[in-house]
């Protein structure tokens, strides 16, 4: 899986790259299809929101996850994010477990 990182009001160091690409490696073991994960790191000037925010976006062939996580620093908010997209990757993948492989093709419907 592909990284991709992009700061908004900041740089992006080594330290934040690879602290991102540890946590949020367990998403490539979670869906071995995904081909990139894009990460922007934001710096919000307003005092009342978390000073950063990270949006994240999964991507594999024909679906794509997207969350973000906000935080005090970039780890803090790394992790939220991390948590926001192996929710909804773990969700997909019960979601695809569930249905049944005749579904939709009408031949239930024939035989009865």
């Amino acid at each position: 899986m592909e990284f991709t990182f992009k700061g908004r009001g900041m740089r992006i160091t080594d330290e934040i790259r690879e602290v991102a690409r540890h946590k949020l490696s367990r998403l490539a073991r979670m869906e071995p299809r995904a081909t990139l994960l894009e990460v922007e790191v934001v710096t919000q000037r307003n005092p009342r929101l978390s000073p950063f925010r990270v949006d994240g976006a999964l991507m594999r062939p024909r679906r794509t996850f997207r969350a973000h996580g906000e935080g005090s620093d970039v780890p803090t908010a790394v992790d939220q994010l991390a948590e926001r997209l192996e929710r909804q990757v773990r969700d997909d993948h019960s979601r695809r477990r569930t249905r049944s492989p005749g579904r939709g093709n009408g031949l239930e419907s024939a035989h009865a």
